[in-house]
């Protein structure tokens, strides 16, 4: 399949709820990599080029803040926030899954590839945070991790705006009743995000679901820009469709959050 020519520009995805700050979910254009990583692949632990990736991230901060200091971590599918006051050697990322700042200069990243990205800010705080959710992180309390992370810094839930990013939509999500059964055994409640498919099986609505975490953590504003990240193989990077497709690598977007000025 080839893929639509958009690589010459970063193409940044703005959230109206945080409109007022430093921000922008990035796909995979405007980045040099090719093959399955073609474009803006961000993925240190990707099989990609490493001067490649290194262009992207330089490429990426560029199209969001210029001159800023990027950060990200070394992402493990935990419920682990932590704060941050300065960048990490690329080699030296804390093992964790959000992160928070009220620090100016610095940019916050998430890399996914169908997990959610969250970005999160306290506008009138100064406090930014961006959390990576996929189905582990998101049922084992990272949403809420992030904005206790937050308030120690001064942030106050009702004025914290959030915004979902790209990630795997219900229509392309498929799981086992096995899957199903973990998150109704956590909350009989959690029902509503699954609709039922081929026997033995169902479609899970990750979006609706951090969605759904946000709110019940208090966070005052919640946007979900409903971009589906395994069906628009020309603008996302997809761990699910390479595996079907049976690619050996995936390549990684990165969603990027900054303190207001």
């Amino acid at each position: 399949m080839k893929l639509m020519t958009v690589f010459d520009a970063v193409g940044v995805i703005r959230s109206t709820a945080l409109a007022d700050v430093p921000h922008g979910f990035l796909g995979r254009s405007g980045g040099v990599s090719s093959g399955v990583h073609a474009g803006l692949n961000v993925g240190l632990g990707s099989d990609d080029d490493r001067a490649a990736v290194a262009e992207n991230r330089r490429r990426a901060v560029q199209a969001v803040l210029p001159g800023a200091k990027l950060v990200t971590l070394h992402q493990v599918h935990s419920p682990d926030a932590i704060a941050v006051t300065a960048p990490f050697l690329d080699d030296a990322r804390p093992h964790a899954d959000a992160l928070v700042t009220d620090r100016p200069g610095l940019l916050l990243g998430i890399l996914t590839a169908d997990c959610a990205p969250i970005l999160l800010a306290d506008a009138r705080a100064g406090i930014v945070g961006a959390a990576h959710a996929g189905w582990k992180g998101a049922l084992g309390g990272v949403i809420e991790a992030t904005v206790r992370a937050m308030e120690r810094l001064g942030a106050t839930r009702g004025d914290i705006a959030a915004a979902v990013g790209p990630c795997i939509a219900r229509a392309s999500y498929e799981v086992d009743d096995g899957f199903r059964r973990r998150f109704e055994e956590a909350d009989a409640a959690n029902e509503r995000f699954f609709l039922s498919g081929r026997p033995g099986h169902a479609q899970f609505d990750l979006e609706a679901y951090v969605v759904s975490r946000l709110a019940e953590a208090g966070v005052g504003r919640v946007e979900a820009l409903g971009l589906d990240t395994y069906a628009d193989e020309a603008r996302f990077f997809s761990f699910r469709r390479a595996t079907h497709q049976g690619t050996p690598d995936y390549g990684r977007e990165i969603s990027l959050i900054a303190q207001p000025e």
